[in-house]
């Protein structure tokens, strides 16, 4: 994640905007991060499957999602209240990385943080819906307005939009910031692995979820 406004217009593809078909999905980008990936731990145990990974400016690779239940899709929250709505838990790994130079050294990458995972994830949960009362045609708009407050809700962790939320991490009691919208949950904190994990959902509930190391990533393909 640089220190650009562009950066900021590219997170939404990083986490979802570009529907691929998880048939088509591989782990050559997973695979080529130095830092650990985490998913929901073996309490889940539906389908599970990998969305994208996001990189830097020098490739480096920096996030990525996993997916956990039904696969989302972009929906208006006006369907019929007799439709059941998708049940599923997406986990973001962020790196955790101190500010530096980028490869060519023309630029600085910004440091990552628990408000990056906190970003990503609600930017991520915002990807996959919109409101009911507005038109298709204006949910570009939209979500360039709700990005920016979720950049803003991030960038505030201990304000009075989140709560807290202990939950297990490779089996040990850990802390997060939580908070809970219309469209679902986001929640973001980090592991001892040197790794920020950020999760969103909706129509599963977030108390009772833990997380732990994906051992093998390759078998999510």
């Amino acid at each position: 994640m640089e220190t650009t406004s562009g950066a900021v217009a590219q997170a939404p593809a990083a986490e979802g905007g570009r529907q691929v078909s998880s048939a088509r999905r591989t782990a050559d980008g997973y695979l080529q991060a130095p830092f650990p990936w985490y998913g929901l731990d073996e309490a889940f145990t539906g389908p599970r499957w990998l969305m994208q990974v996001g990189t830097s400016a020098d490739g480096a690779v920096e996030h990525g999602s996993i997916g956990h239940g039904d696969e989302p899709s972009v929906k208006n929250e006006a369907g019929s209240a007799a439709e059941p709505k998708e049940k599923f838990a997406v986990v973001v790994t962020v790196a955790a990385n101190p500010s530096r130079r980028s490869a060519d050294g023309t630029g600085l990458l910004e440091a990552t943080s628990v408000s990056s995972a906190a970003w990503l994830a609600g930017v991520g949960l915002l990807s996959f819906t919109w409101p009911g009362q507005m038109d298709h045609s204006l949910r570009d708009d939209w979500l360039d307005q709700q990005t920016e407050t979720a950049w803003v809700l991030a960038d505030d962790l201990e304000g009075a939009d989140w709560s807290t939320l202990s939950l297990p991490v490779d089996g040990v009691p850990t802390p997060f910031h939580y908070r809970e919208s219309e469209f679902g949950w986001v929640l973001a904190g980090s592991t001892p692995e040197g790794v920020h994990v950020g999760a969103y959902g909706r129509g599963m509930s977030a108390y009772g979820l833990g997380f732990a190391m994906i051992k093998d990533i390759s078998a999510y393909a």
